[in-house]
């Protein structure tokens, strides 16, 4: 790895490099994984072979390893990648150079979902290199990262420090959803369109309201003037498990809208926040849901209904 991106990591790794802006939890970022990917792929002209990629896999973090095994990467997987779309590892390095920003940012976010939620325990985030999907997972231990599948996702955020913090906060939330601890897939028959978009919808309502923003900024221009035909066709559909109008589905090189259940689980989730007299009692609440349909209920919401912004802490 060249010396501007191992004094970047030597910054990033550096404990007291950057004073916390919160008495909270400060986030962990554990880069080693990146590291290593970058110095074997130095190393061999950006071609390292299927054996040597295996090793890079077996060879590293704990998160890393689960990574690999829950969402499928493999040496042979990372090569075929690297082959058919270089690019993605060639440009995933200028990522770094924003990580330092992105880490005093988290500290900020973070601090501030512990004040509102102080009997969390925040685990650490992995930044680690795959085969280019997905860009990210969590689950109780923790959060993990694919630097160079978030790097390629300008189509979410086109700023790469906002993409970021936006993404790890989302994933940071998810680490302690109850919803999230059940491990539903899709195609699970409890897998229903409101459990999986609120889910992903309560993580993009806590980001934005400690963080200042959502993973998916283009939601915003997508659904404006069209909020009451989206959530009637929602509504329609929220007791099915057919995710496949709602989540997961967007396609590369396509301007189609997508991920539309996790804007409308977010419009739920702020009608809920904004009409509950107690803000840090609601947090606990949307973190602490298990039922789905009683929460649907407690929000208030309804299709196309008009909401103010988030109402301030008190």
């Amino acid at each position: 790895m060249n010396v501007i991106a191992r004094a970047t990591l030597a910054m990033l790794l550096c404990g007291t490099c950057v004073a916390p802006a919160h008495a909270g939890p400060r986030p962990v970022i554990v880069t080693e994984d990146v590291t290593r990917f970058y110095d074997l792929y130095e190393a061999t002209g950006g071609r390292p072979g299927v054996e040597q990629l295996d090793r890079y896999l077996a060879e590293g973090s704990r998160s890393l390893r689960a990574f690999a095994q829950a969402r499928r990467v493999t040496g042979e997987r990372i090569a075929q990648r690297l082959e058919s779309e270089p690019e993605i590892y060639a440009n995933a390095r200028r990522c770094l150079a924003v990580l330092p920003a992105v880490e005093r940012r988290l500290a900020d976010a973070l601090g501030r979902l512990s004040e509102l939620y102080p009997t969390a325990a925040w685990p650490p985030v992995a930044i680690v290199v795959g085969r280019g999907r997905p860009v990210g997972m969590a689950d109780a231990s923790g959060a993990t990262i694919g630097l160079e599948a978030l790097c390629a996702a300008d189509f979410m955020n086109p700023d790469p420090e906002d993409r970021f913090v936006y993404v790890v906060v989302h994933e940071y939330v998810h680490t302690r959803q109850a919803l999230a601890r059940a491990g539903l897939e899709p195609g699970d028959p409890d897998a229903t369109v409101l459990r999986m978009s609120l889910l992903e919808g309560a993580a993009e309502f806590l980001t934005e309201l400690v963080a200042g923003g959502v993973g998916n900024a283009r939601h915003a221009e997508w659904t404006r003037g069209r909020e009451r035909e989206i959530e009637e066709r929602f509504v329609a559909d929220m007791h099915g498990t057919d995710l496949d109008p709602w989540m997961f589905n967007y396609q590369p090189g396509s301007d189609e809208p997508y991920d539309l259940g996790y804007w409308v689980g977010y419009r739920i989730v702020k009608a809920y926040f904004t009409n509950a007299p107690d803000k840090r009692a609601a947090v606990a609440r949307i973190l602490d849901m298990d039922d789905p349909e009683a929460f649907l209920r407690e929000s208030g919401w309804e299709p196309g209904m008009v909401l103010s912004d988030t109402s301030a802490i008190k």
